[in-house]
């Protein structure tokens, strides 16, 4: 298991369980403070979870990546005391660009897609 991780990562619970060139994997436990004003876990949290995943997954080539644009979609409402994980996935690797299509799972149902795209720097 790794131990990558960042501030933000830290403060929102986020833990990776993954990463290999071009696929991450973090997974977090939704608590009470990750709710919204229905009661269902908050997409930001969700958006968070998948853009750790796009971010690690983007930068496990070593060539440093940030992002150009993401689009999230929600599909299932998710509630406290779920277990997720953001699975990150490589669909598209070129020498300035490269996208990413992460699902966030819960009991392994797909309940939102994140898809992203990232400008890679020169190396060197």
């Amino acid at each position: 298991m790794h131990t990558l991780t960042d501030p933000y990562m830290q403060l929102l619970g986020l833990e990776t369980r993954l990463v290999e060139p071009g696929r991450a994997v973090v997974a977090a436990q939704v608590r009470p403070e990750h709710l919204n004003i229905h009661g269902a876990c908050h997409g930001g949290f969700l958006y968070s979870l998948a853009d750790a995943a796009f971010a690690l997954a983007s930068n496990s080539h070593g060539t440093a990546a940030v992002a150009l644009t993401t689009q999230m979609q929600y599909f299932k409402a998710v509630q406290a005391g779920e277990h997720l994980e953001a699975h990150a996935l490589e669909e598209h690797l070129g020498r300035r660009t490269a996208t990413y299509r992460i699902e966030v799972r819960s009991n392994g149902r797909v309940v939102a897609l994140f898809t992203g795209t990232v400008f890679r720097f020169a190396e060197g």
